[in-house]
């Protein structure tokens, strides 16, 4: 029995997997489920708000779009806002990134004293609510007279708990101790031995974590409509300004989410590629 089912195994393992009518169902649900949010949105920023509010609502695009994402460009300030975005959400995904990797690797593979204990400090500070640190993080900016400039929404998100740990979780296992030895050996220090080996090990684990980074700063409303104000907004900070009046103007709204989202898309666009090929390769690592 085992004679004629090994051939046959050995057989079957260099075939390709053919996905079944089911898969292909279940992955155009989710796909058009995905999708959904977006198509809605932009069929609500080409219509006027007469017609939004009417029931049914539209499903198809009007001829409004372009008129309604040139009142949002105007009203909500939206070039510098897209600019101090793009500069906020850049600069906390690069450091992080970098400060994440560091700690990560000193949680991973570095003997020190209390590093249990620091790790799990580091991990019990995801259990605590952002908003519990509002009040003395507002009244340490207002101290530093760094209200409604980008340094006071950038220094408090410029690393995190969860990239710490994921970077330790993945450097555990993709690291291997012997390489770090064999550098020290070579007469390398430990800055060195970070660039060299460490860096170009983790880039996989060091993409994924920029990308989830740069959208979570990008997406960020809470802190910045505190610290911030529409004179030097982010892009979630300019939008509230469009759902201001007795009677908001929902089309030029969903024009203003949809130019805030469309630079997110692009992004993903460009580099997503390259961060699905970083998962595998750190899946074939690890």
């Amino acid at each position: 029995m085992s004679h004629t089912t090994t051939p046959r195994r050995a057989r079957g393992a260099g075939r390709h997997l053919h996905a079944g009518k089911f898969t292909y169902a279940v992955l155009l649900l989710f796909t058009v489920g995905s999708l959904f949010p977006l198509v809605w949105t932009a069929i609500a920023a080409s219509r006027n708000n007469q017609r939004l509010a009417e029931t049914p609502p539209p499903f198809w695009f009007g001829g409004d779009l372009f008129a309604n994402l040139t009142t949002a460009w105007s009203d909500a300030n939206m070039g510098k806002a897209l600019f101090n975005t793009v500069f906020v959400a850049g600069t906390i995904a690069l450091t992080t990134v970098v400060f994440a990797t560091l700690a990560g690797y000193a949680f991973a593979k570095l003997r020190f004293r209390a590093k249990n204990a620091l790790l799990l400090t580091v991990i019990g500070t995801m259990m605590v609510p952002p908003q519990l640190s509002v009040v003395p993080l507002f009244m340490a900016v207002a101290e530093l007279e760094w209200t409604n400039q980008l340094q006071a929404v950038i220094l408090p998100m410029m690393v995190n708990a969860f990239g710490v740990f994921f970077m330790r979780q993945y450097l555990v296992s993709a690291l291997p101790t012997e390489l770090i030895e064999a550098a020290r050996v070579d007469g390398a220090h430990s800055l060195r031995v970070v660039w060299h080996v460490v860096f170009p090990v983790a880039r996989p684990a060091m993409a994924v974590l920029g990308m989830l980074t740069f959208v979570l700063a990008w997406n960020e409303f809470f802190w910045p409509i505190i610290a911030l104000t529409q004179d030097n907004p982010t892009v979630q900070v300019a939008l509230t300004g469009l759902g201001q009046g007795y009677i908001p103007d929902e089309s030029v709204i969903m024009a203003g989410a949809l130019l805030g989202t469309l630079p997110l898309l692009v992004v993903f666009v460009l580099f997503g590629k390259q961060i699905v090929g970083g998962v595998m390769q750190g899946a074939v690592k690890g």
